[in-house]
């Protein structure tokens, strides 16, 4: 097979940046894979600013011994395997997620009591506490690695996925000791937690992660929250009677994620 290699005006138009966008984008594809024309480039730079070639082969002629000599920095490998699936920004809210979940518990322990109707403030708060977390897992404004991440050849919704992944890793075992502990089954919490993180990524895709969990989470506060605290008892879709609701919500979400997985493939999109 014959490979094309780049022309000399190709190469000087990428150098001055002065290429269509394409363009610049399959040479600099192309210099990732061909030795050859890696040489051509250095020496169209030599050539063109013979100053800036000068600065470098002198910086590289004294750091070389001292790159020679230097001990190699401790493997991270659990650093390195954690950036992968979380990011700092996730922490505070995560940690926020744990803390009104324990508070929901003490007031839930507190008020117990056999009416089926009776209000728990874990139930009612269950679906959303994944929100947040997910939201910091891909937004622009929370975490300051944001457009490095982005530009990284693993951005995109596999990592926006693995990132949920750890924000469920928290906030379900976090609810079930919850459920347990007050007597609310897995199912009524489980359905609408995953039915909620589904429909923010969703919604995701075409609004932006943050705006997305902003949308779900004041939608929930207004249409089921105040309505059951005013109103003194559960609202129907908590109860085990809306789980097929919830199984339908969750189905959507994920259908509407895979068919828009293509949305988070390009570096910027859905901030």
């Amino acid at each position: 097979m014959t490979v094309e290699h780049p022309s000399a005006r190709l190469l000087a138009a990428y150098l001055d940046d002065g290429a269509p966008a394409d363009e610049l984008w399959a040479v600099e594809a192309h210099l990732e894979t061909c030795p050859a024309c890696r040489d051509r480039l250095s020496a169209a730079v030599g050539t063109a600013v013979p100053a800036v070639a000068a600065l470098t082969a002198a910086v590289w002629s004294e750091l070389e011994p001292q790159l020679a000599v230097a001990a190699p920095a401790p493997p991270r490998r659990l650093a390195a395997r954690l950036s992968t699936w979380t990011t700092p920004a996730m922490a505070p809210w995560l940690a926020m997620v744990l803390v009104v979940t324990a508070l929901a518990l003490l007031l839930d322990r507190a008020n117990p009591g056999p009416d089926p109707d009776r209000i728990s403030l874990l139930l009612v708060l269950a679906p959303v506490l994944p929100v947040g977390g997910v939201a910091a897992a891909w937004s622009r404004g929370l975490d300051p690695a944001y457009e490095l991440t982005a530009a990284t050849p693993r951005a995109g919704l596999p990592l926006l996925l693995r990132r949920t992944a750890a924000v469920l890793a928290v906030v379900l075992p976090a609810l079930l000791i919850g459920g347990w502990a007050t007597g609310v089954t897995a199912a009524q919490w489980l359905l609408p937690c995953l039915a909620f993180t589904s429909t923010t990524l969703a919604l995701g895709a075409l609004v932006g992660v943050t705006r997305a969990a902003v949308a779900v989470a004041v939608g929930w506060l207004a249409v089921v929250v105040a309505p059951t605290l005013a109103a003194g008892r559960t609202a129907a879709v908590l109860r085990a009677d809306g789980l097929p609701l919830w199984g339908a919500v969750l189905a959507l979400g994920a259908a509407v994620v895979v068919a828009r997985r293509g949305a988070w493939t390009a570096p910027g999109q859905n901030r």
